[in-house]
């Protein structure tokens, strides 16, 4: 076997195991409650942080400032 049958093997088993894992994930109640609350909870952290940075860098790099505050 070569190197890239090996790679597009080992491909085939992470995706299905990443699309087994997803199945059961998603037909279990429990589960399925606390990957909503994660996803959720990530959702409500990062999201409006990275809005922020990204606002904060336009402004800045709309006014032509060279040097940018540590964020």
């Amino acid at each position: 076997m070569t190197e890239q049958q090996a790679e597009k093997v080992a491909n085939l088993v992470i995706g299905l195991a990443a699309i087994g894992g997803a199945i059961y994930v998603l037909r279990t109640p429990s589960l399925r409650r606390m990957l909503w609350g994660l996803t959720r909870t990530t959702l409500a952290g990062t999201a409006p942080a990275w809005l922020m940075t990204e606002t904060r860098r336009a402004w800045h790099e709309s006014r032509g400032d060279s040097q940018q505050p540590a964020i």
